[in-house]
């Protein structure tokens, strides 16, 4: 019988090789300036340092030796030394730890973030909890350890929350000190103490109290004092009861309580400044639904290009829009001025009687036009729906194998199946039929007929429907020459403005649309709705109507 030698060189694989890490990088963090203090980072680099030379490893660098916090993967220190091992050649790396509960404490987290590392050849390895991680019992130990360290950290987060909540009904200040206080530590005793900036802020109360002047007055005379500070931040601050010695904090559920720190003003002077505060000032009221005011965040100031708001001056009961842009920018104009010039926009684009037949024969021309497009896209939409379901498959299996964490796999699968839907709702209204297109032209012309009249009589909702399907983007309002203009126009009102001679023609080809009775015009650019096809039916329905 032939020795088994003779048929070696068909064998797969390798022999196994033997290999020694031989490479390490150091990790030590502390989770809070008081265990920096307390000498905790030096006591654990010296550990790792000690075991580092013991085994003969070869020390490559050294990170963290800060406090941050392990409730996240990104922390600076530790996605730095993560990078750095990854992009090491050598494969073979182990990561240092004095225990694993310095390397993470949350649990699930840090499974998976050891598995991760595991399969790039990377080790983590604590001194004070020596576990062989190249077999599955060492990996189940390591693990156990890292849910162990979780579960002490969910339990020291229960007895802070506890401690913070009594202290809160005590009327204890146990959390950062807001604007105008300090903490401090007085005979072992934390408390807050009113600062400099507290004694200026208090000037904000008393104004905003006493003279019932505006934010922006109150920003300005706080930065003349030296006390420079964003109106969003300074409105926070008169809100919070806590400067007149209320508590209040989400851990209390509801309730607030008498605080024991320094007031900063009275209960009557807050409870003043805040009536004050929650006055409109300059005598109107904005409106956020109101059927007086359809035009408003749906115009913008040519001049600044912020949205134009809407709000009524009480003493005159008359209704306005004004931008909202800073400094120099003053657009302000009537709404009933502004709803005229639209009125008088719809009644541009109004369809006329005379041209029904014409109007129907366009739009069969535009929704042909529209389907051939879409039918010459159908196959990319079909192909992209295969490659998400190859995608949405390719992550499940992943999640199968574990290769991915939970949060990942629902993240882009929920983005996955949502990109799918999309473009399945899509392909079910590619094309139109006959009589549905029929039964919508017929539908359009009592809209298209009666425009001016439609939007008067609608509601404050169905006001904004029609105006965003005439002009999808809204248009600009120039203060200067009170003249409104659009920058986009639904191709079915093109096609009327067309038909009532309300284009002009420009040097390159493209038209203007120039409104006759509103003096609105329509920005440059807007080509011809359908080409020479367009012009071939008009002049046929013109011959047969014999104009």
């Amino acid at each position: 019988m032939q020795t088994l030698n003779v048929f070696k060189k068909y064998a797969k694989g390798s022999e196994p090789v033997i290999e020694w890490v031989t490479d390490c990088v150091i990790y030590t963090r502390v989770s809070s300036k008081e265990q920096m203090e307390g000498m905790s980072i030096e006591t654990q680099l010296k550990g790792c340092n000690g075991y580092a030379a013991k085994e003969k490893l070869n020390v490559l660098g050294h990170f963290g030796g800060t406090y941050e916090s392990a409730a996240s993967d990104e922390r600076k220190e530790f996605k730095r030394m993560i990078d750095f091992c990854r992009r090491k050649k050598k494969g073979k790396m182990v990561i240092l730890v004095n225990s694993l509960e310095r390397f993470s404490r949350t649990g699930d987290n840090a499974i998976w973030l050891s598995r991760q590392l595991r399969e790039l050849g990377i080790q983590i390895v604590s001194v004070t909890q020596p576990i062989d991680t190249r077999n599955p019992a060492g990996v189940l130990q390591q693990n156990i350890l890292f849910l162990f360290s979780q579960y002490d950290n969910d339990l020291r987060r229960l007895k802070t929350i506890d401690g913070m909540r009594e202290h809160l009904e005590a009327g204890i200040w146990c959390c950062q000190a807001p604007l105008g206080y300090d903490n401090v530590t007085i005979n072992g005793e934390k408390s807050v103490v009113i600062n400099d900036t507290g004694k200026i802020l208090r000037k904000a109360f008393l104004w905003k109290a006493n003279e019932g002047i505006s934010m922006v007055e109150i920003v300005r005379r706080l930065e003349a004092h030296g006390l420079k500070i964003k109106h969003n931040r300074l409105s926070a601050a008169l809100s919070n009861p806590f400067y007149c010695g209320i508590i209040s904090h989400g851990l209390l559920e509801g309730r607030v309580i008498e605080g024991k720190h320094e007031k900063l003003v009275s209960k009557e002077i807050f409870l003043r400044a805040n009536k004050e505060k929650g006055k409109i000032p300059h005598g109107y009221k904005a409106d956020p639904l109101n059927d007086n005011l359809p035009l408003k965040q749906y115009g913008k100031c040519e001049g600044c290009g912020e949205n134009l708001r809407g709000y009524l001056v009480k003493k005159k009961n008359l209704y306005y829009y004004k931008c909202d842009g800073k400094g120099k920018c003053t657009c302000n104009v009537s709404a009933k001025s502004l709803h005229k010039k639209f009125a008088a926009l719809l009644e541009d684009i109004t369809l006329h009687e005379d041209y029904i037949e014409l109007y129907k024969m366009e739009l069969r021309l535009i929704y042909t036009t529209l389907n051939e497009e879409r039918e010459d896209n159908t196959d990319q939409y079909k192909a992209k729906i295969r490659e998400l379901d190859e995608k949405c498959e390719r992550l499940e299996e992943r999640f199968i194998n574990e290769e991915i964490k939970p949060d990942l796999y629902h993240k882009y699968s929920e983005k996955f199946k949502a990109e799918r839907e999309e473009l399945r709702q899509y392909l079910e209204k590619t094309v139109y039929s006959t009589s549905n297109l029929e039964n919508y032209i017929e539908k359009s012309l009592e809209y298209v007929l009666n425009l001016p009249s439609v939007w008067a009589s609608s509601n404050y909702v169905e006001k904004r429907k029609l105006q965003m399907r005439v002009f999808p983007e809204g248009f600009f309002y120039n203060k200067k020459n009170d003249q409104p203009r659009t920058t986009k126009m639904n191709r079915v009102f093109v096609v009327i403005a067309r038909l009532k001679g309300n284009t002009e023609e420009k040097e390159t080809g493209t038209s203007e649309i120039v409104f006759r009775n509103s003096g609105w015009v329509a920005s440059t650019g807007i080509e011809p709705v359908s080409g020479a096809s367009e012009t071939l039916i008009l002049s046929i329905v013109l011959r047969g109507q014999g104009r």
